[in-house]
């Protein structure tokens, strides 16, 4: 911890007040009280106390009890006062964190938009034109502004990891049953996760093993030997997705594989079908059992979301022959899904389609909610856990989510497939000589983790010429007429190997682009000009190993 407890609790309410979003909030606890209980958890780490989450601040889904505020699942009629923190809170405050309030959520945790409650739409925070994604709006954005550390939220069709994606923060949904759901209003009591909103993959594992129930924590799969293996499926079977969203995953998808993941191709139609029985079959019905009830008995007040109410009354009179029907297909599907997923680590699919604006879910509620859950649905149904990271930016500049989604009790091999994600891209280099592969200085590239990506030739633009040194090496110039294609390799290593050899390059050799024969420009060893007056030019044998070759016959 750096600084005081209550030195976080107050910068956490100034930020608030700066970024001026109410519609975050349901019940923000009163400065005083928060900064009250931040002195008394500084006196116990002055004593000696250990507290791992001493200096975080937490913001809780409103559909989630925090022990002196109304728990309302976005209904203010719904609202009842719980006596003590649902067990997910309890856990994080007992390890040192100050809970800074409730946050806003779709209604009855129906919904992956944000926008269906009574206390207002969250907009995304990188657009206010764009939804924050849903149900757990409110804690998102609160983590994605700096307000919170960490935030609760519950994930049953995606909302743990939707508004993650949309605010370009992690989103860890955990296998069902590993966090306690005890003192959450149910959406579907058997589906429910609580689900933990961070700014780092460091700060969701950390929270996550602190929330992790013994009694509900699983033996985690035997894992073969080997690179993470991460299933990947064709683009072609992710339907429809936002301009730029394909070239993006793939873009993804492309990193992993740099960074030593093994992709396999995966049939993701049985996901995909399993994602469609979550509200097209009988398994809503279980919406209705939650809060059916209380929903039948205030139909048509100002507080109840049309849309939440028209889902979840809609679901009143599936007949259990069909719930019965869609079980036993559900576990027809659950094995051609694991048979199709085979021995992969994780499977790597968009968190989204696309991102729909304020505008847009307006005008077709149902509609743009339903494709936002396109990749979700399936997680739960299929007892998987999963893990909604940032990857880049699309749409002039907005965040691009995917999700690694893998079996029960993964989610640290999840994280760690996702890390390859967050490494540093590493750098590319263009050589022409002594650094070739079998070449004398080949090593010093092996030495700084660098690997061949391909051999290459560079555009017709370049002279060659014998340098007198130790060990013999090429200078590779420019020139503006006269120049010829000579044989290169593309090696890739670490930014700050790249960084390392720079500073290590030896005169007259110096490092810019290189332009390759495909047209790319590479950063490659070059040679200072005025060295090259009395250097004999090599050009004509189309390389170094050709020049070498022919000076040994």
């Amino acid at each position: 911890m750096t600084g005081s407890v209550e030195e976080r609790v107050r910068e956490a309410y100034r930020r608030n007040e700066q970024v001026a979003r109410p519609e975050i909030w349901i019940g923000l606890r009163p400065l005083e009280e928060a900064v009250a209980e931040a002195q008394r958890l500084d006196a116990r780490v002055a004593a000696g106390e250990r507290l791992p989450l001493a200096g975080t601040v937490l913001a809780v889904k409103g559909n989630i009890d925090v022990a002196g505020l109304p728990t309302t699942a976005g209904c203010p009629s719904y609202a009842y006062r719980p006596e003590r923190d649902a067990p997910a809170v309890a856990r994080l405050r007992a390890a040192g964190a100050v809970v800074l309030g409730t946050t806003n959520l779709d209604q009855f945790a129906t919904g992956l938009v944000g926008t269906r409650s009574p206390y207002g739409a969250v907009h995304s925070v990188h657009d206010p034109q764009r939804v924050a994604g849903g149900s757990s709006s409110g804690s998102a954005v609160a983590v994605a502004l700096g307000i919170a550390d960490l935030a609760l939220g519950t994930d049953t069709a995606g909302s743990g990891r939707v508004p993650a994606a949309f605010n370009g923060i992690v989103g860890l949904k955990p296998t069902r049953g590993a966090v306690s759901a005890e003192g959450v209003v149910p959406a579907c009591r058997s589906l429910d996760c609580v689900s933990v909103f961070a700014r780092t993959l460091d700060a969701a594992e950390q929270a996550f093993a602190l929330l992790a129930d013994p009694a509900g924590v699983r033996a985690a799969p035997v894992r073969r030997p080997g690179p993470w293996r991460v299933a990947v499926p064709p683009v072609a079977q992710l339907g429809e997705l936002d301009d730029g969203w394909a070239q993006a995953f793939l873009a993804a998808a492309e990193r992993l594989a740099v960074a030593g993941a093994s992709l396999v191709e995966v049939d993701l139609e049985p996901f995909s079908t399993v994602a469609a029985m979550l509200y097209g079959g009988a398994f809503v019905a279980e919406r209705y059992t939650a809060v059916g009830d209380f929903i039948d008995k205030h139909i048509g007040t100002a507080e109840l979301d049309p849309t939440v109410a028209a889902v979840i009354t809609a679901a009143r009179d599936i007949p259990a022959h069909r719930l019965l029907a869609d079980l036993a297909e559900l576990e027809r599907l659950r094995g051609e899904a694991m048979a199709a997923l085979g021995d992969a680590d994780a499977l790597l699919l968009p968190t989204t389609p696309g991102h729909p604006t304020l505008a847009e879910v307006a005008a077709d509620p149902l509609g743009a909610n339903a494709r936002l859950g396109r990749f979700t649905n399936s997680t739960n149904l299929l007892d998987l856990c999963a893990l909604a990271v940032p990857a880049g930016r699309v749409d002039g500049g907005g965040p691009f989510g995917v999700m690694l989604v893998g079996p029960a009790a993964t989610e640290h091999r999840l994280a760690a497939v996702a890390r390859l994600l967050t490494t540093p891209a590493p750098a590319r280099l263009a050589v022409v000589g002594a650094h070739l592969t079998g070449q004398p200085l080949n090593g010093q590239l092996l030495a700084l983790g660098a690997r061949l990506v391909s051999a290459a030739t560079t555009a017709p633009e370049y002279r060659m010429h014998l340098l007198d040194t130790v060990p013999p090496k090429p200078g590779l110039v420019r020139v503006a007429t006269g120049g010829a294609s000579l044989e290169a390799e593309v090696w890739e290593l670490p930014a700050a190997s790249l960084g390392a050899l720079l500073c290590a390059l030896p005169a007259p050799m110096a490092l810019g682009p290189v332009r390759l024969a495909d047209g790319s420009c590479v950063p490659g060893f070059l040679c200072e000009p005025a060295a090259l007056g009395d250097a004999p030019d090599i050009t004509a044998h189309g390389g170094w190993r050709g020049y070498l070759a022919a000076t040994r016959q």
